[in-house]
């Protein structure tokens, strides 16, 4: 299997003043295409920092990060940007939806902006697919949190993605919830080949991948 990820020395650190606040420590990590991992740790242990440097939305202090063979550490933000638009699917703790568009409009977005043919066609198939074919015309503010999360997924994979990134997607939602956006995103990896790196609190979730990532003080142990 072709490796998908790969962290060589990666230090995050950030300056206040004259003091230097270490995130994220020589981290070293490697993973493969078609792989779950879950990444568990206390609060403040850089978990979400990690995920934000492999999506491109941070920049390391040092250290080099290769995404399908590419060193996206020292590219452009352009560049980097047009990685993650393409290959890279990212899932918040909150939706972060587009309050005035409704479901189906805020997963076509993403579909219009790469330019991809049909792309309501193909946003109704998507939420379709999540159960939620009742619900395509509602604003966000007339779904409930399970709904808004499927609706978040939906546009985060819109692009078929070879790498979803998911920081606690189910940190907003309750137990019935949690375990359907798990076995959505862990059903939906598997069937299109995806990998899957999720940030969880959730024990029970972080032990449906079959890789558990702990970090502590900013390192991997």
């Amino acid at each position: 299997m072709n490796t998908l990820l790969k962290l060589k020395k990666v230090n995050l650190k950030y300056q206040t003043g004259n003091k230097a606040i270490k995130v994220l420590r020589d981290i070293d990590l490697e993973t493969k295409a078609q792989e779950t991992i879950s990444i568990v740790g206390e609060s403040g242990s850089g978990k979400t920092s990690l995920i934000m440097l492999i999506a491109g939305l941070e920049k390391a202090s040092s250290g080099n990060i290769f995404f399908e063979g590419e060193d996206i550490s020292t590219m452009s933000e352009d560049a980097v940007s047009d990685i993650r638009r393409r290959k890279i699917g990212i899932i918040f703790q909150s939706f972060y939806l587009i309050p005035n568009y409704t479901a189906l409009e805020n997963v076509a977005l993403t579909l219009e902006l790469n330019r991809l043919p049909q792309p309501i066609t193909q946003a109704k198939h998507l939420l379709e697919r999540f159960g939620l074919k009742h619900r395509l015309y509602n604003l966000p503010s007339q779904l409930s949190g399970g709904e808004q999360q499927r609706v978040a997924i939906a546009r985060a994979i819109a692009m078929k993605p070879s790498l979803i990134l998911a920081d606690e997607p189910t940190g907003n939602l309750d137990s019935e919830n949690s375990k359907m956006i798990a076995n959505i995103l862990f059903q939906y990896a598997k069937e299109e080949g995806s990998s899957l790196m999720m940030v969880t609190h959730d024990k029970q979730l972080a032990k449906q991948a079959k890789r558990s990532i702990q970090i502590q003080d900013g390192k991997i142990i």
